[in-house]
Order: C-alpha cells, then structure tokens, then sequence
C-alpha cells in the first residue's frame, strides 16, 4: 500500500495541525545534525585549501566548489521530492553530504587535491539538502504561518551549527590523535552528524508533509485563474531575487573572514569562535524573522535584509579582519541580514506556489542561490587578493541593494 493510499483524501484541520507538529519535530530533530554537518566547510575549508595550494587567493575555491555542489543537490532532491516526496529525497542529500565529508577527511590526510575538491562537491549536498529541509516545514502550514514554520526549521539548525565551530580545536586534537591533519576534524564530525539526519528523516518523517499536501486542497494559493496565477508568479520572483542577493553577500564574506584574521595574527580558535557567532546569526533569529514576515510582511522584511547586509559590510570594513569585536559585530549583522531574506524569500515562494510545483520551483530557485554562491566564493578570494579584505566587505554589503528595485516595483503594484 502506498503512503498517499494510506492517508484519506480529505483531513480535518485538527488532524492537519497534529501532523505538521510532528513534522516540525521531526525536521528539527535532523536540522540540529545537519548543521554540525554545514559547519566544518565555512570554518576551515578556506584554512585547508590554503595549506594545500599554498595560495590565498585560491582560498575561496572551497567555498565555491560546496556551493555548486550544493547547486546540483538542490535541482536533484527537489526533482526527486516531487516523484518521491520530502522523506527519502532529503535522506539522500544527507547521505550524500556525509560520504562527501568523509572523503574530504581522507584527501586531507593524503593531501590528493584532486579528491578533496571532487569530496567538496559531494558535501555540498548537506549543504542544499539542509536548507531544503526548511520547505518540509511549511507544506502543511497555513499561510499566516509559513514564516514561522520556516523559522522553526532553520533556528533548530542552530545548536549543530554553533557547537561545530567551537569545537575545532578539540575536533583538532582528536583528529591528530587518529593520525590525521588537525583541520580535519571539522569534517569528521561532519560526516558523523549528516548521517544521522539523513537517517533521521528516512526512518521518522511518516507521513510525507509534501505528499499529504497534495490532499488537501486549502493549501494551495486562493484563486486559480490567470490574473493570480500571474502575481503569484511575481511573488516567486521577489523571493528568489531576495534569496539570491543574501547569499552572495554572506558566501563571499564569510569565506574570506578567517583568512583575514589569520593575516592578523588570529589563531583557528578565534576564527572558529567568530564562525560559531556568524552561523548563530544566521539561524537562531528565526523566530524573529518568521514573526516578522508573517505579521509585519514579507516586503518589508525583504527590505530589512538588505539594511543589515549595508551595515554589515561596512562593519566588516572596518575591521579588516583584525578587532575581534568589530569582526564579530559585522558577522553577527550579515548572519542575521542572510537569516531576514531567507526567510521572507521562503515565504514569497511558498505563497506563489501549489503542492504539485512547488518541490520544481524551490529546488530551481536553490539552484540558482547556489550557483551565484559559488561565484561569490570563487570570486571572494580573487578580490581580496588583489584589492583588500575591505574592499570585499563593502561590495558585497551593496549587493543587496539590487532587490529593492524589485520590491518597490512589488509593493506598487
């Protein structure tokens, strides 16, 4: 029997409400191993490559390996959601993601650059799959929800994310008391924590939420005529654009972050210390963002994205990877700008899609994030290098400012 058979075609908001907290539960659950798992690229990739190539301004190339990585995962686990549904694509985002990080443990100890970036690919799809997961928590919500929902899956994301950076010097010693490089440690635990995640979700996440979203008609967008079709389309739009400028910002900042406070004098522990601050930022504001996009709206919570990306980046420049406090103050303000436009994106594009497209829609938009997250870290690294760590901050703290075009244009229409 199949499981769309084993659920009746028409549910009662009550019985709808029990399983969407049960798939909040669940989807947490994983969420806290799928970012101990997305850690370990952010804190030392860039420190990896450098040893290995010997180059800063290859550093970024890591950043943007995981990130095209991600890209492929993204477009792969929202095709298979749509045939398959929610439980055995995400499983296997996470399970890919944690051979990926095993290989990277293993091309570190050989010092094979050639695997280790091929490994990097391969991770990249914990990467993707942990940001997908968030769609899993508002399949069934109602639509003056969905940003809560969302909230609820990214902020669980937070513990893993927080507890991996701070760990490096630990995971270090441990690593080189197995005989392996100090810097891999970040990865073994990653391998360890992706796998339970993507077991997690295939073993719990009973009922499908997006297969059971299929039966139950008052979750798709009111209206199905041309005009709304239209505008929903629209919203799909914003809240790529939204998604996609965020990303570009913090990817090529953050990658480049620990390489210049290494330049100052700063040792891993530090540079773990102020990623662990970053990553926080990133998702255990949620709540927040989630309250703020549903009460306050999507636009307007857009907009403040962008503010914070501005504020960031000219933290960032000042600092110049040298005052902890400064460098921590702009990575705690892009963490939470990135967290504001995930979210309110994610919304946008749950508002302007029904169940039988929105796994296509999402993991194209993913796609697309990824992609230009990839530019963002390959091109971090070129740019430092030949103009400044500065220079950078500020670039990328303007980058935002391209949505607005687009929101303005939304909000007048």
């Amino acid at each position: 029997m199949t499981e769309m058979a084993a659920v009746t075609a028409e549910l009662d908001a009550e019985e709808i409400a029990r399983v969407q907290r049960r798939t909040l539960r669940i989807v947490m659950t994983a969420q806290v191993f799928g970012g101990a798992g997305l850690a370990a690229g952010a804190t030392v990739g860039a420190l990896i490559a450098k040893d290995l190539l010997g180059s800063v301004g290859l550093a970024g190339l890591p950043t943007a390996v995981v990130t095209l990585g991600s890209a492929l995962a993204a477009y792969l686990v929202g095709r298979a959601a749509r045939r398959l549904g929610r439980r055995p694509a995400l499983a296997a985002g996470f399970l890919a993601g944690a051979l990926g990080a095993a290989g990277v443990v293993l091309a570190t100890a050989t010092r094979d650059v050639p695997l280790f970036f091929v490994s990097l690919f391969v991770y990249g799809a914990g990467s993707a799959t942990n940001l997908q997961a968030r769609y899993a928590g508002t399949d069934l919500a109602r639509s003056d929800q969905r940003g809560h929902a969302a909230s609820l899956a990214l902020v669980s994301t937070t513990a893993g994310a927080v507890a991996g950076p701070s760990l490096v010097d630990p995971l270090g010693t441990v690593a080189h008391a197995l005989g392996l490089p100090e810097l891999s440690g970040m990865f073994v635990l990653a391998g360890v924590a992706y796998a339970i995640a993507g077991v997690t979700l295939l073993a719990l996440l009973r009922p499908d939420p997006l297969v059971l979203s299929r039966q139950v008609p008052v979750q798709a967008p009111a209206g199905s005529t041309a005009a709304p079709v239209t505008a929903h389309r629209q919203l799909v739009v914003l809240g790529a654009t939204t998604m996609i400028a965020t990303q570009v910002a913090m990817v090529a900042v953050m990658t480049m972050t620990p390489v210049a406070m290494q330049s100052h004098g700063h040792g891993l522990g530090a540079a773990g210390a102020v990623i662990a601050a970053h990553i926080a930022a990133m998702y255990l504001p949620s709540p927040i963002s989630g309250l703020l996009a549903d009460r306050w709206g999507r636009l307007p919570t857009a907009i403040a994205s962008v503010v914070m990306l501005l504020l960031a980046g000219m933290c960032a420049a000042a600092s110049s990877g040298g005052p902890m406090v400064l460098v921590t103050i702009a990575l705690v303000l892009l963490g939470f700008g990135w967290n504001l436009g995930l979210i309110a994106g994610t919304a946008l594009v749950v508002d302007g899609t029904v169940p039988s497209e929105r796994p296509q829609v999402q993991g194209s938009i993913d796609v697309l994030v990824a992609l230009t997250g990839a530019a963002a870290g390959a091109a971090s690294g070129v740019v430092a290098a030949a103009f400044s760590y500065p220079t950078l901050a500020i670039a990328c703290g303007l980058v935002g400012v391209c949505a607005v075009p687009v929101v303005v244009r939304m909000r007048a229409s």
